[in-house]
């Protein structure tokens, strides 16, 4: 009977032993993770059908700080901050103009909202609080609103605006302005350092909307065109949009370190870019501002000529017309002369073109405005340029411009005899 025993404990580990060599078997012949696939789709099938009572959850109590150092810079900001509305008239066309659809009429249409920005409060004195925001936001406004951060709103008028700066000043009542904010030192900046922006993104329904990241360049040089005079700001991939433009971009002690004043939404070849926008250094905002409270306008040096640029004009007008050795390629060509201006008294003349100024080269006409706003009204400054294919230097005196303040215009120059560069756009900047 033990030897019997002994026999079928035997047989059921050869039995036990088969069974797995077959399942062994099978898994290989199924392929493991066919066999796996299997399982798993048995297993999420299987749903439990008992009651639905115990499925319910609650709310816990908030483990994460709810005041950091963001907060601490955003509460500290967020009272100074407002939202800029510029009103312009409508067009009211009548009569005949309106009955056949073609643009006529006057402007004494009633106040609409044409475009909103931001705005930071930084000073209150005398009664009067004042205002920086973007020259872009107030331009062509014919009266303008500001909408406090508790959402009263109060007139403005302009103080002062600068267009090559993109900068303006707006005044409104002291009454209800409880806080202002201070400005930070730009050069003590660095890559990295986190910011937030903060203004009103899309208008004024999304007033006081704060937005995180860090600064990505200290410093960046930017031209809103190519006639435009050379900018330096701060780049950054804080969210700006639509709206934010005369914003503050504050570091996290609540400082104001620079105006949110543009992005960069494409590279101008279909590619979308997320993540650039720049702002105005607080240096630079606090230099232009002061100078608009007290002046109305910024004072800026003026050779007295309208130029375009030499890659403008065709390789043989730059010889037939302009008379430049070929080895001149870069230049900015004279295309007006104001009489008794510093260029008038220094003997330039149209179709001249400057390729110096100073110890700079100049590339073109924004290069050209660009160095000349690095010197004074009254300093003395040396020209070189190309008169009738010849090179000439001359040291001339810089007067003000007349109208400093305005953006670079364009005028068509009429032809001189067929003789006249294709490319007859002036820039009047400089």
């Amino acid at each position: 009977m033990q030897n019997s025993g002994q026999g079928r404990k035997f047989w059921l580990k050869v039995i036990l032993v088969g069974l797995v060599a077959g399942l062994i078997g099978g898994a290989c012949a199924m392929g493991a993770g066919s066999m796996i696939d299997n399982m798993r789709s048995g297993i999420s099938s299987r749903v439990p059908g008992a009651s639905n009572k115990e499925g319910g959850t609650s709310v816990h109590k908030n483990k994460a700080k709810l005041s950091n150092e963001s907060t601490s810079a955003y509460n500290s900001m967020k009272d100074s901050v407002v939202s800029v509305i510029n009103l312009q008239r409508g067009q009211s066309n009548n009569g005949l103009f309106s009955l056949f659809g073609t643009q006529g009429g006057n402007n004494s249409g009633k106040l609409q909202t044409a475009s909103e920005g931001s705005g930071v409060i930084y000073k209150k004195a005398g009664g009067s609080a004042y205002v920086v925001t973007n020259n872009h936001v107030v331009s062509g406004s014919n009266a303008l609103k500001v909408i406090m951060s508790n959402g009263k709103e109060v007139s403005a008028n302009i103080v002062g605006t600068d267009a090559t700066t993109d900068l303006a000043v707006l005044k409104i009542s002291a009454a209800g302005v409880k806080s202002v904010a201070s400005f930070g030192n730009s050069n003590d900046i660095t890559a990295g350092q986190d910011v937030l922006a903060i203004g009103s993104p899309m208008g004024s329904e999304y007033a006081n909307t704060v937005t995180k990241g860090i600064i990505s360049a200290k410093k960046r040089t930017i031209k809103a065109n190519s006639n435009a005079a050379a900018t330096t700001v701060i780049q950054t991939d804080a969210a700006i949009n639509s709206g934010n433009s005369g914003g503050p971009l504050i570091n996290m002690a609540g400082q104001v370190i620079g105006i949110n004043s543009m992005k960069l939404a494409s590279n101008g070849e279909g590619s979308t870019v997320e993540g650039m926008g720049f702002s105005i250094p607080s240096n630079e905002v606090v230099k232009v501002i002061n100078q608009l409270v007290a002046n109305g306008k910024i004072s800026r040096p003026s050779l007295g000529v309208g130029v375009i640029d030499l890659s403008s004009v065709s390789k043989d007008q730059q010889s037939s017309v302009l008379k430049l050795p070929g080895s001149v390629t870069k230049g900015a060509v004279v295309m007006q002369v104001v009489d008794g201006s510093a260029a008038d008294q220094a003997g330039i003349r149209k179709y001249d073109v400057i390729v110096k100024i100073g110890d700079h080269k100049v590339n073109g006409g924004g290069s050209l405005k660009t160095y000349l706003y690095k010197y004074k009204v009254g300093q003395s400054v040396k020209i070189t340029f190309y008169h009738d294919g010849k090179k000439v230097e001359k040291t001339v005196k810089l007067s003000e411009a007349k109208n400093s303040d305005s953006q670079s215009q364009k005028n068509n120059q009429n032809a001189d005899s067929g003789q006249q560069p294709d490319n007859n756009s002036a820039d009047d900047g400089q």
